[in-house]
């Protein structure tokens, strides 16, 4: 659709929940990117979840027409809680380590 999009001029409204996942990391960075960036290029709006820290980087190509933000995490009584506010930027701690020892894993 993104390319369509790019050939029609059509208004798109965008909602891309971890691109290409199941993919290898070279090349879902690389598509995700593509893809991202057509649907830019178009004048299209959205957003893009994803884990992935490489696409979080692709911020510094677009500009002003991508922001970085996050959701905040925090364990509470062997529980892990969000508080579902927006902050602004990438997350500064990642969580799947602890959710790994919480399992039994030795990581």
């Amino acid at each position: 659709q993104a390319s369509h999009a790019k050939r029609t001029g059509s208004a798109v409204l965008f909602l891309l929940d971890e691109i290409l996942h199941g993919t290898n990391s070279h090349d879902r960075l690389v598509g995700a990117r593509g893809v991202i960036r057509t649907l830019l290029e178009t004048g299209a709006i959205g957003l893009v979840t994803t884990h992935d820290l490489a696409l979080s980087n692709m911020l510094t190509e677009l500009d002003v027409k991508a922001r970085n933000v996050h959701f905040c995490d925090e364990w509470i009584e062997g529980k892990m809680t969000f508080d579902y506010r927006i902050h602004e930027g990438v997350v500064p701690k990642g969580n799947a380590l602890s959710l790994m020892r919480l399992l039994g894993l030795e990581v």
